[in-house]
């Protein structure tokens, strides 16, 4: 079974006693005159429980056996018979392999209480209400055209970029960086953070004023406690308004009462009406409606925080415009009354869980303490590079080459839905990553949209991410899929509401 497994330059010390730390293995278990036995029925017994997978590797056995202070030939005459049982394998210098597992015996009678079935169909996800797993369960769903809202090219990551800087960041890496840092984030990305708010939203705040987080979702997260003590347990949201956002304030127990969304942005007289004393608002690019906050309602908006409302500016892709000029953050107007978010995640990548909240100076030490009592703070290399990727002027490349990419996709998306939707309403084209469709016949969205999916496209229907009644409408991406695939997928979206209608 060992031919030519290799020896370790050090075996493990024998310790009194014959025990191991592979499987709590105990010698003084094992049967008189029964060893081999013993060890070949407790690794049969770990290959079927799962705790040997298929693919793990045994230790080699002059190890094991100095570990139970046993002869090799034990150990050997075990592996020998798993060998011949065909659960493991031995394969030279890479040992002893597990590969395959006993089947499980046969039940007697069926179980009790059998398992729920699954879905017989991807029109099951958008049955009655979304929970907090519906994304996720839609993310993995297969399909052929993914219009998923709000992701990124990926491919367009810049890798290279990435990794000159990282190496750039290890050549110059002393070895106290390498320890716990600040749980506010790294001075140097807080400082290229508050140049990069300054240089593109207008926002002058101190690199101090800055707290790095694991992206927008933990950003809310953190807040959750901090708005409790302060006697806030309902923050407004903008209705239509993000499905996810919604849950992740809920999840922290706070009510959410939605306040309508027209052609100028959120309407501050039904916000006053809610008695909400904070609201969640996405001013520059609203999601999904992709409205820009018009100048009379921001004067509205302000006044209302004046008066003790706490704005909570969520600004998830205000650096994706095309076809307007930009728009400055709330932020920038009034800094003691808004606390502003961002991240990296519709730039550059969602993986990297890369974000930064500005708060106001009230809430700034609360929700310190509650980033360094939930993880001690982002893991710092990360942060370095993504600090010399702005201080070089390699991120506002990347954000120039996005643009153009992202408006000849947009174009292509807006060109497919007028040849195969005629009739269907665009809305939010100046800016972001998604468009929001209407449409006529009123088929249900979530109907057409599972329809959809189970021809091979992915979408999210516009009423998830409503709390009242409203027009039925998609919510589609375009940023991550070529012009091509792009026109396919619109095509196949009118053939589903014309089989539908």
């Amino acid at each position: 079974m060992d031919e030519g497994e290799a020896a370790p330059h050090e075996g493990p010390a024998a310790r009194p006693g014959g025990d191991s730390d592979f499987l709590q293995l105990d010698l003084r278990d094992a049967p008189a005159g029964g060893k081999a036995d013993w060890l070949a029925r407790r690794l049969r017994q770990a290959v079927a429980d799962g705790r040997l997978a298929v693919g793990s590797r045994l230790p080699p056995t002059r190890v094991l056996a100095a570990e139970l202070r046993v002869s090799r030939g034990v150990v050997t005459e075990a592996y020998r018979r798993l060998a011949e049982e065909g659960h493991v394998q031995g394969r030279r210098r890479g040992g002893t392999v597990v590969v395959a597992a006993p089947a499980p015996p046969s039940p007697a009678r069926p179980p009790a209480t059998p398992s729920p079935a699954r879905p017989a169909a991807p029109g099951a996800l958008f049955a009655g209400e979304p929970d907090a797993a519906v994304f996720d369960a839609l993310r993995t769903a297969p399909a052929r055209v993914d219009f998923t809202p709000g992701r990124p090219d990926l491919a367009a990551f810049p890798r290279a970029a990435w990794l000159r800087a990282e190496r750039a960041v290890l050549a110059e890496l002393s070895a106290d960086n390498l320890g716990y840092g600040d749980p506010r984030g790294d001075a140097r990305l807080r400082r290229a953070v508050a140049g990069w708010l300054a240089r593109g939203r207008g926002i002058r705040v101190e690199p101090e004023e800055v707290l790095i987080v694991a992206g927008t979702a933990q950003a809310l997260t953190l807040l959750h406690p901090v708005l409790r003590a302060d006697g806030v347990d309902r923050v407004a949201v903008e209705d239509p308004g993000s499905l996810g956002t919604r849950q992740h304030l809920a999840n922290g127990g706070l009510d959410t009462p939605p306040v309508p969304v027209d052609d100028a942005g959120v309407r501050v007289d039904a916000l006053r009406a809610t008695g909400a004393r904070a609201v969640l608002l996405t001013p520059a690019h609203q999601f999904p409606t992709g409205v820009v906050t018009s100048g009379e309602r921001r004067r509205a908006l302000l006044g209302w925080a004046r008066e003790g409302g706490l704005i909570l500016e969520d600004d998830y892709d205000a650096e994706h415009r095309y076809d307007r000029p930009p728009v400055p953050a709330l932020r920038a107007l009034l800094a003691d009354r808004v606390c502003y978010l961002g991240s990296v995640s519709k730039l550059l990548a969602p993986a990297l869980r890369i974000g930064w909240m500005v708060p106001p100076p009230r809430h700034r030490e609360a929700l310190t303490e509650a980033k360094r009592f939930t993880d001690l703070g982002n893991a710092v290399l990360p942060q370095l590079v993504l600090a010399r990727l702005m201080e070089s002027g390699v991120l506002e490349r990347h954000l120039r080459l996005l643009r153009g990419r992202h408006r000849r996709r947009r174009d292509a998306m807006i060109a497919a839905l007028a040849a195969h939707l005629p009739g269907a309403v665009v809305h939010g084209a100046a800016a972001g990553l998604h468009l929001t469709v209407t449409y006529t016949p009123e088929v249900p969205d979530t109907e057409l949209a599972a329809a959809a999916l189970a021809r091979g496209v992915k979408c999210q229907p516009l009423s998830w991410h409503r709390q009242t009644a409203g027009r039925p409408g998609l919510v589609l991406g375009y940023a991550a899929t070529p012009p091509g695939i792009i026109a396919e997928g619109v095509a196949a979206l009118g053939e589903t509401l014309r089989d539908l209608a």
